[in-house]
């Protein structure tokens, strides 16, 4: 139990890194308020430049949540206390003693590579049961007094923040932070759908007795045995069912190969996969 909690700690931290670096090194340079409270951060710093991206992001951070646990309760969880304030500090760290600058000052390179590291980023958290706070209070807050879907709020205020940014920094500017907000969405459920796949198998083989055993004892997950009538044959028959990961299902496949080079396997992607050996459902 400790090493998961070390372990989901460590990704929280790896991908609020990851955003901090798409924020100070290519959004804050190039004016690109790519929706949120970072997002909103970077128009307020063009106003009042003595107050750091960093600073401004813990502020309203701090804001929000004093407001949310007034009005809404204090759910929200260790984990995304800790993101969320785990952020600003990395970014206030990375503005202090690494004074950042622009890596790139061609605006469609900014806008594709920050939404990729920051979608990476995002979704290392996400995948941890975590969130970077923000956003996710102010559309929590909309929720619950204007009666405004969880979705649609999430997308009313990115779409606030970068109408700000095209009138503080230009039309031009506005569209590639806008374009930022839809691929980031995007993205980040590709690379959260890439961290979840698994592989699920139905298996039919004369030797299901030896397969079972080995997913069971040697790859240490389950199965289930179906019967089945060979429609060509017309004999009873077992089909087997399972999900492994993906380097499980190798060591399957060269496994079945070994012992039956005659059996009939399908391969499909679970892109989620809830229950014993794999994600709990309480966590989700």
């Amino acid at each position: 139990m400790q090493n998961k909690v070390f372990k989901d700690y460590l990704f929280i931290t790896i991908g609020i890194l990851l955003v901090a670096i798409a924020v100070e090194y290519l959004y804050a340079p190039n004016n690109l308020a790519a929706g949120g409270v970072t997002g909103l951060a970077i128009v307020i710093n063009h106003y009042i430049p003595f107050a750091s991206t960093g600073t401004l992001v813990l502020i309203m951070n701090i804001i929000l949540f004093i407001i949310a646990f007034i009005f809404i309760g204090g759910n929200f969880g260790a984990k995304t206390i800790y993101a969320s304030f785990g952020l600003s500090l990395i970014m206030w760290i990375i503005e202090r003693f690494f004074y950042p600058q622009a890596l790139t000052h061609d605006l469609i390179i900014a806008a594709i590579f920050g939404t990729f590291l920051s979608a990476i980023g995002m979704a290392i958290v996400f995948n941890a049961n975590a969130s970077t706070g923000g956003t996710d209070i102010i559309a929590k807050i909309l929720n619950k007094f204007f009666h405004v879907d969880i979705g649609k709020s999430l997308s009313s205020v990115d779409f606030i923040v970068t109408l700000l940014a095209a009138i503080t920094f230009g039309l031009n500017a506005g569209l590639y932070a806008l374009l930022s907000v839809i691929l980031n969405g995007i993205a980040i459920d590709r690379v959260i759908e890439g961290f979840n796949t698994s592989k699920q198998l139905t298996i039919i083989s004369s030797k299901n007795k030896e397969i079972g055993q080995f997913i069971m004892n040697g790859l240490g997950r389950g199965c289930t045995f179906l019967k089945g009538v060979g429609g060509y044959t017309g004999k009873e028959t077992f089909i087997i069912y399972t999900v492994v990961s993906r380097a499980e299902f190798i060591k399957l496949r060269e496994y079945i190969k070994s012992i039956d080079s005659k059996a009939f396997i399908t391969v499909g992607e679970a892109h989620e996969v809830l229950g014993e050996g794999f994600k709990e459902i309480s966590n989700t």
